[in-house]
């Protein structure tokens, strides 16, 4: 069936264009199938035009440290003051503090990296519900698509920390635990925290090694604590010493008539502790 057929056929049963549809249809038909070659060629500019977005706001960010949580983490929750502090400590070595940019967990990282006088970024998504920009962002980005947003929450970053959440950060998990397995990205530590909510995942993901699904060198990927101290210490030795990462106070340079925009270049954290490239 030729492409105008195609498109005769889902017009009569009311479906619209990419090019003239609302942001929020425009996923639910690009989804749908095989558009017109225009249509596709339509969503091919939104994801560069996102990408672009977030190259330009996250380049000059430095060497980050991913926070990863559900929205609906309230402030009088254990986990929301877990995060804070891990939020802080992650600041304290150097490192900015990048989150999914929105409340709960990810406001609660990024307020600890503040609490500090760290660095603090985000990668927000345009959502109906739970995702407004934290109030703790030096910078941030929003983004309309998912898979974007989840390719620069790990390519800035040299570890990753997850607390508890939901069917996202599930799957933020599984991507950053696949990449590296496969080689796609360096052997770059994953934290998990918050131990007894993850305690039947945990024993699944030793299920796949016992059934043979994934190696037993797998399982190595995953630090499981809740400990702020054991946590900060697995990254150093994973994220810091093995890249030979160090504190500088240069700030590479941006330049804003590209549209880039670079942080303030007076990062002083409130520690005396080791650090990485800010």
């Amino acid at each position: 069936m030729s492409d105008h057929n195609v498109t005769a056929v889902e017009t009569r049963d009311g479906s619209q264009s990419l090019s003239t549809a609302s942001p929020q249809r425009a996923d639910e038909i690009f989804l749908k199938g095989p558009r017109s070659r225009f249509d596709e060629f339509i969503t091919l500019l939104r994801v560069m035009r996102d990408f672009l977005r977030g190259f330009r706001v996250l380049h000059f960010v430095g060497p980050c440290v991913t926070v990863f949580g559900s929205a609906r983490i309230k402030v009088d929750s254990p986990h929301y003051e877990l995060a804070r502090k891990m939020g802080g400590a992650i600041a304290q070595l150097g490192f900015t503090v990048m989150t999914g940019g929105g409340p709960g967990i990810m406001e609660a990282a990024n307020r600890g990296a503040k609490d500090v006088g760290g660095r603090s970024v985000g990668c927000n998504i345009e959502l109906p519900l739970e995702q407004q920009p934290n109030h703790y962002l030096d910078r941030c980005v929003t983004l309309h698509y998912f898979f974007v947003r989840k390719t620069l929450l790990v390519k800035y970053s040299y570890a990753f920390v997850f607390l508890p959440g939901g069917a996202g950060t599930l799957d933020e998990l599984f991507e950053a635990l696949t990449l590296i397995q496969t080689g796609k990205i360096k052997h770059f530590p994953i934290v998990i925290m918050g131990v007894d909510y993850w305690q039947e995942l945990v024993a699944f993901i030793d299920k796949m090694e016992n059934t043979g699904m994934i190696a037993k060198s797998d399982l190595d990927l995953i630090y499981t604590t809740d400990s702020i101290e054991d946590a900060v210490a697995h990254i150093r030795s994973k994220a810091i010493e093995p890249f030979g990462l160090r504190m500088v106070r240069c700030v590479r340079r941006h330049m804003p008539w590209l549209g880039e925009r670079g942080l303030p270049p007076d990062f002083k954290p409130r520690s005396a502790g080791s650090a990485a490239l800010p």
